[in-house]
């Protein structure tokens, strides 16, 4: 643990623990759809993300009729831990334990704690989904590098967090998604979007259309996968105004990915920089630009200067 600390911004390419990567992502969907369950719909599907703690990731209160629970993933001690509002808590190790021995063990410890609560079991977003009480096959659990991962969405959700200030507009918070894995900050220009055409794999089209309803810009943090098979950024425009692609961004690393019709900029690229939130910030900023000035959103009315704590913005 002492090297990683060492590193603010560890490296973890996507080969180094994918088979860790896959089982984590199926716990991260069944805690997720737990809240989901839970949970009154909230524009664009905030009500069903998690958010990043010093020690991992957590669903933020749930309701359960006059009182409320949390579950939350400790990625240092390398746990589950399911804490109720009146003082109740359960908890369990993660390591040891398949998809489906970890979806058993999170609903015995809702039903102990006197939570009834039943899920969707199909993963979503993902090809050849296996029903969540049946996989047996994803079963890994590399500490190290889930440790890894924790260290790169603190800082993320840091510098995320900085960059969110600059905007008055409506903006997400600083959410991560299960079903993609990624953590993301959206921005809004305030204007109604056409339809979203739908097709994401394994996810209701009429949740694409709520969730992109509204004219945004996005940016985010992906582990890797697929056609990108490295850790990134990315950042994309909905919808893709004219002359947004062909945009020249910093830093130096960044470009347009025609696959994926989204700017990325490679994790190492932030990692190995001299001062790496700034190069992040520089990516977040200049792709906002782009889509701001292509799209020819209001930024006098949406944008402010950057936060700094303990000041009050002046207006």
């Amino acid at each position: 643990m002492s090297n990683i600390l060492q590193a603010p911004w560890p490296e973890l390419p996507t080969a180094a623990w994918r088979d860790t990567y896959a089982t984590v992502q199926l716990w991260t969907q069944i805690v997720g759809k737990i809240r989901l369950t839970r949970s009154p719909w909230l524009n664009h599907s905030w009500h069903v993300a998690l958010y990043v703690t010093p020690r991992g990731l957590t669903t933020s209160p749930i309701p359960d009729g006059a009182r409320a629970f949390q579950i939350d993933f400790d990625f240092i001690d390398h746990a589950l831990r399911i804490s109720a509002s009146d003082g109740a808590e359960r908890q369990f190790a993660l390591a040891g334990r398949s998809v489906a021995s970890f979806y058993a063990a999170v609903m015995a410890a809702l039903r102990e704690l006197g939570i009834a609560v039943t899920i969707d079991e199909m993963p979503n977003e993902l090809p050849d989904p296996v029903r969540f009480s049946q996989d047996s096959a994803h079963a890994s659990y590399d500490p190290d590098a889930v440790r890894r991962f924790l260290q790169i969405l603190v800082n993320c959700d840091r510098v995320f967090k900085q960059f969110r200030t600059g905007f008055l507009g409506k903006a997400s918070p600083v959410h991560f998604f299960w079903g993609s894995f990624d953590l993301a900050v959206t921005r809004f220009s305030g204007r109604r979007a056409p339809r979203h055409p739908g097709g994401v794999p394994n996810l209701p089209d009429a949740v694409a259309h709520e969730a992109y309803s509204h004219e945004v810009s996005s940016a985010g943090f992906w582990p890797g996968g697929g056609a990108n098979d490295y850790p990134a950024f990315y950042s994309y425009a909905y919808p893709e105004p004219a002359g947004f692609r062909t945009t020249k961004v910093k830093p130096d690393a960044a470009f347009f990915s025609e696959a994926l019709g989204e700017f990325i900029l490679p994790y190492d690229a932030v990692r190995t920089a001299v001062d790496p939130d700034k190069a992040l910030l520089d990516f977040l900023q200049g792709t906002y630009e782009a889509a701001a000035i292509s799209a020819k959103w209001d930024r006098d009315a949406l944008e402010c200067a950057p936060g700094q704590p303990g000041v009050v913005r002046q207006v």
